[in-house]
């Protein structure tokens, strides 16, 4: 017969495969410092074009030209650093992720991860097109903190399905956003801060808390 030792660790291990089964816990730490990196990177080239203007007008307000008609050139050199840092994004976070999955001998692809992406999709599509929509309607200056809010929202969401720790990232996130609305002439720096600095320290923190031996 077993001693209480050998069962309490047996409980561990039918916990633990449990937690696997349940959670993608292939997350990297170092994907959250790279992935701020390049947002930060994306804030600064934003800061360089704005400066082209020589104005003193909130950033949004360029937009619009002097007819007050919509600044193609405006949307879309936004709409292209955004989609820049996007796809960057998604490529280091997803080639680090395979990598520590593989690691690990784990599935990326599994149960938990479609879970999770899931529950990421619904908030962040919705925002997305929430973002379009006011676009559209001419309110620029709030698709920075919107763009926090639905992502933190998103995270929030997608916790349950990995760390938990996730869910204080998402809160974060929500707060900046709505900060970003309240001081919207600082919308673009809450942007960078929420997206470049605290990716960066989240990384930081899991990487040397959760994952360095």
């Amino acid at each position: 017969m077993s001693n209480p030792e050998e069962q309490l660790e047996a409980l561990k291990d039918i916990r633990n495969m449990m937690e696997r089964s349940s959670r993608f816990l292939s997350l990297n730490g170092l994907s959250g410092i790279f992935v701020g990196i390049i947002a930060l990177v994306g804030a600064a080239a934003a800061y360089v074009y704005l400066q082209t203007k020589h104005g003193n007008l909130p950033y949004f307000e360029y937009a619009k030209n002097e007819k007050g008609e919509m600044n193609l050139s405006f949307i879309s050199f936004f709409l292209i650093d955004a989609v820049g840092v996007l796809i960057a994004s998604l490529y280091v976070a997803t080639w680090l992720t395979i990598k520590k999955a593989k690691k690990e001998g784990e599935s990326v692809w599994n149960a938990a991860s479609k879970q999770l992406m899931f529950n990421m999709a619904i908030p962040l599509t919705v925002g997305g097109l929430f973002c379009i929509i006011m676009v559209a309607h001419g309110a620029t200056g709030m698709v920075a903190p919107a763009t926090l809010v639905f992502y933190g929202l998103a995270l929030v969401n997608a916790s349950k399905f990995t760390f938990e720790h996730v869910k204080f990232l998402g809160l974060i996130q929500i707060s900046l956003g709505l900060l970003a609305g309240i001081f919207i002439n600082h919308g673009l720096l809450f942007w960078a801060i929420g997206f470049g600095v605290v990716h960066i320290a989240y990384g930081i923190i899991a990487y040397f808390t959760f994952e360095k031996n």
